[in-house]
């Protein structure tokens, strides 16, 4: 049963790939494909890629996709139950027995995203959220977030975080820019052992990735349904870029940047900012300059001041961009675009 729900779940991975995986930058697409190569491989992060044997798989991948682009995402049929795809809630109720976790939902862009992992660990707290930590992946897709939030779940993955990390050393080292990243990778020891130094790094960041998913949480309470077929609407147009970078940054104003100044966790302060998208950097300049100034002093005041600033900044512009959906839902992109714009903080 389980090598069948693998099969399923990856070929549901596939048709993802097939309709969505055209839409990235050529440069960030190369990337996600050697990632993904390396993963379906289990290669070692410092195991150079043969080139012959991935360009052969590239090409074979691309082709397999051109009959995937129309095909339909298959059920799941778990213990004799046929399960619909995105009912993850079900299927991860009747996986539990198998210590499995599985999730299922719409990410940047309304991308299908589809993963199967081992569970290592299951939280349900009172308020009636679940947290749920996955380990070793067995199904996944060309984008693999390190989390993803689903109504009342979040999910939260190892084995990805380890590859985004990755992913943004490799990215780095390119250049060896002397930015937040450096002085973040320079925390562990990247050129010894690089397994034993991501795997260490990957908990550390886990909490961080659990505190953006509480506050990712938290702002849903506050924007409500509304945003998710808000998002839908603007797919695709800078005004969805900019609605989620609002939704981050209230998110991390609420709990990621107060958790890491309060615990003091200099590494990971260097990796947020090291890995701030070009929108949330654009729209947040204020951030930079008082991170470079509380790199040189060490002195958290003004980004905790700044944080709690973010917080009630964010709050009003996420509530607008809602607003101002619900009051014309057919034509509310370039409206976005302009409260945003008139809202930097």
């Amino acid at each position: 049963m389980i090598e069948t729900l693998v099969q399923t779940v990856q070929y549901n991975c596939n048709i993802a790939d097939a309709r969505h995986g055209g839409e990235y930058g050529m440069c960030t697409y190369l990337m996600k494909m050697r990632d993904f190569y390396r993963w379906e491989q289990r290669l070692d992060f410092n195991e150079m890629l043969p080139k012959e044997a991935l360009g052969d798989w590239l090409a074979e991948r691309e082709s397999s996709w051109l009959d995937l682009e129309e095909a339909d995402f298959l059920p799941l049929v778990i213990c004799g139950e046929t399960v619909d795809p995105f009912a993850d809630e079900r299927v991860n109720a009747l996986l539990q027995p198998h210590g499995l976790v599985y999730s299922a939902g719409l990410e940047g862009s309304a991308r299908a995203h589809f993963y199967l992992a081992e569970l290592e660990s299951e939280e349900r707290q009172a308020d009636g959220l679940t947290l749920r930590v996955s380990g070793r992946e067995l199904a996944r897709g060309l984008s693999a977030p390190a989390a993803m939030t689903r109504e009342n779940s979040i999910y939260l993955r190892r084995e990805a975080l380890c590859c985004q990390l990755w992913e943004r050393y490799e990215i780095w080292r390119w250049s060896s820019a002397k930015n937040a990243l450096a002085k973040a990778y320079a925390c562990y020891d990247m050129q010894g052992d690089v397994e034993a130094a991501l795997s260490l790094m990957a908990d550390r960041e886990l909490q961080t990735v659990r505190q953006h998913e509480m506050g990712e949480y938290l702002a849903g309470l506050i924007v409500g349904d509304d945003w998710n077929r808000m998002l839908m609407e603007i797919a695709h147009t800078p005004a969805e870029l900019m609605a989620r970078a609002v939704r981050d940054h209230l998110a991390d104003c609420t709990t990621t940047l107060p958790y890491l100044l309060n615990n003091r966790r200099n590494d990971s302060i260097h990796l947020f900012i090291g890995s701030l998208s070009g929108m949330r950097k654009q729209i947040f300049p204020s951030l930079q300059g008082a991170y470079e100034r509380w790199a040189g002093s060490g002195d958290c005041d003004e980004l905790l001041q700044l944080a709690q600033q973010g917080e009630q900044h964010w709050h009003r512009v996420a509530l607008q961009l809602r607003d101002c959906y619900r009051q014309d839902k057919g034509d509310c992109a370039a409206q976005i675009v302009h409260i945003v714009e008139q809202n930097y903080l």
